[in-house]
């Protein structure tokens, strides 16, 4: 190259960068028009690659199998497939099996005549299965899992295909494994709806009604906008959850003011609740002689139903359906059992020297006078016997023969406080709490801004 092109190149090279310093958006601009443009002109662009034809081209040969040879080759005895569901209360072995997955009429035949099959699962709402099976839909496990009493463990019914291809069953025990989950809402409507949006199983939100009902008035007090944290107990057969455990911890946020509650027990001592400052939420006396339950009549004066004029109610109404469950709200023995004119079948219990329950309109009685009763157990079941107009449960609290507001004395019967002593170890259960509550109440939160 002459030296004249040289230095016209490096003239043209310098305005060129002197033009991009100064004017880079207007280049930029002219750049694309001309890349975008149509016929009006044209841009040549050189190829640093190496020419097509000069690319060195190999072909290879390679026998494929159609996809059709290859399923035929598979073995679909050997596949497993694994699919888990309930049972509903008005199903057969047959939509069992549908909803499994399951083609397999000689196994529907072996789980139909099935004796334990029959009487503890068919038709049990709820139990868990979980079926194994082949490539043809054969089955080769069924497992279905319930929990039988408060032991701590669960059966487990096994029915198996062997390697000889014939089916047998067998029943196992196993002990239920306690995991912790934890959950959060806010109340919009009623403590079940938000417990439900939560998808918090319903007996943790009666355990909370329990644990706070001395302070919160859950039938007439909640507010929407409540929110309440919860860190609880699931008890596990195979990691499948079969029921809930205990309240671990929990807060609870009515009408702006937070209730807070975690479990803790001393090695060798009862365990109980205190909030996490350390003070007691044991009371002498539950709010409530059922579990969470809507009230229907309050302590005060109103129109009696049968008798048609204003008398004082001296108790409290709970409408529930016939056969609900009624519990004793605290220790005592059984003063009397049976039936008392416009009472009913009722039960009075004696607590202490001067503390007595009544229990009345009674569809049941299980237990008789003279009796010891502890605090939650269950002593009868709601009906609507004496003088009821419907199914509910009248209960009075009276101290020397005085009729109290129940509500009122459950909420100052407080027990026994958190001892000196049990304070260091404590302290370390809440330190380990408080990051799960504030985790919940971060779900809490995000399922309100939902």
């Amino acid at each position: 190259m002459s030296p004249r092109l040289v230095a016209a190149s490096q003239r043209i090279a310098a305005r060129v960068a002197l033009v991009l310093e100064h004017h880079p958006k207007q280049v930029t601009a002219l750049l694309a028009a001309v890349l975008l443009g149509g016929g009006g002109g044209a841009l040549a662009v050189a190829s640093f690659g190496p020419d097509a034809a000069e690319v060195p081209v190999r072909q290879v040969t390679e026998d494929v199998q159609p996809l059709a040879a290859k399923i035929e080759a598979l073995d679909l005895q050997a596949l497993r497939l694994y699919r888990s569901d309930t049972v509903r209360g008005n199903d057969t072995v047959e939509t069992l099996f549908a909803r499994l997955g399951l083609v397999d009429a000689a196994a529907a035949a072996f789980v139909r005549n099935d004796p334990v099959f029959r009487t503890k699962v068919l038709g049990r709402n709820g139990r868990n299965l979980t079926a194994e099976a082949d490539g043809q839909q054969a089955l080769r496990k069924l497992v279905a899992r319930w929990v039988a009493d408060d032991s701590g463990t669960f059966r487990r019914l096994v029915i198996e295909r062997g390697a000889d291809g014939h089916l047998s069953s067998r029943v196992e025990t196993a002990p239920l494994v306690a995991t912790s989950r934890l959950g959060g809402g806010t109340i919009r409507s009623s403590l079940f709806g938000a417990v439900d949006d939560a998808r918090i199983p319903d007996d943790i939100a009666v355990q909370m009604a329990d644990l706070f009902g001395g302070r919160i008035d859950f039938h007439r007090g909640l507010r929407k906008g409540d929110q309440f944290r919860v860190v609880y107990e699931t008890l596990e057969a195979d990691g499948e959850p079969m029921r809930s455990g205990r309240v671990l911890s929990a807060e609870f946020v009515n009408a702006g003011k937070t209730h807070s509650a975690v479990w803790f027990q001393d090695p060798g001592r009862k365990g109980a609740y205190y909030s996490l400052d350390g003070k007691t939420l044991a009371s002498q006396y539950l709010a409530s002689p059922m579990e969470f339950s809507r009230v229907t009549s309050g302590f005060a004066m109103r129109m009696h139903p049968i008798l048609q004029q204003m008398r004082a109610h001296l108790g409290v109404d709970y409408g529930a359906p016939t056969g609900t469950p009624v519990r004793a709200v605290g220790e005592g023995s059984v003063e009397f059992a049976g039936w008392q004119n416009g009472y009913g079948n009722v039960i009075h219990v004696k607590h202490s020297g001067s503390d007595t329950t009544v229990y009345a309109h009674l569809s049941r009685i299980d237990v008789r006078k003279g009796q010891r009763v502890s605090q939650s157990q269950r002593i009868g079941a709601v009906g609507a016997t004496g003088w009821a107009t419907g199914p509910h449960l009248h209960f009075e609290f009276r101290i020397n023969g005085v009729h109290k507001d129940p509500l009122t004395i459950a909420r100052n019967a407080e027990g026994v406080p958190l001892l000196a002593e049990s304070r260091p170890a404590f302290e370390k259960l809440v330190a380990a709490m408080r990051p799960q509550l504030n985790a919940a109440s971060a779900l809490a939160t995000t399922a309100s801004a939902e």
